[in-house]
């Protein structure tokens, strides 16, 4: 007989712990962008990361009714994939070294496999 972890917060999740962490990183580096970017690329990138951690959020308190859950957690997939751009911008616009850059990318190309794969199955994670 296999034991389950009983999850009863959000905060429990290992994709929220691991969007929460990306985007505490992604906060810490953009302190370094340059002023003229403060209310552009800092603030869309910002936003959205955290967004992720959000969606997330309100997915767990929406997840008796597998309709709403999946409909947050897509949200939250669409925020990664947008912070994925800004961070593509920031390569490109040299506010990012690339490796740096990359792993960012790949921490939520992992975010967005994991959401997947909670919005796939709806019935493992109803009230």
């Amino acid at each position: 007989m296999s034991e389950r972890t009983i999850i009863n917060r959000h905060f429990n999740l290992d994709v929220y712990k691991r969007a929460f962490a990306v985007a505490m990183r992604i906060f810490e580096l953009t302190k370094t962008f340059p002023m003229e970017e403060r209310y552009s690329l800092t603030d869309q990138v910002r936003r959205s990361s955290k967004s992720v951690c959000a969606n997330i959020a309100e997915a767990w308190r929406k997840r008796r009714y597998p309709a709403n859950w999946v409909s947050k957690l897509s949200d939250s997939e669409a925020e990664a994939g947008e912070t994925q751009t800004w961070i593509q911008f920031a390569i490109e616009c040299g506010y990012l070294k690339r490796e740096i850059g990359d792993e960012l990318h790949g921490e939520y190309d992992a975010v967005i496999g994991m959401l997947v794969i909670m919005i796939r199955r709806p019935e493992n994670w109803s009230v």
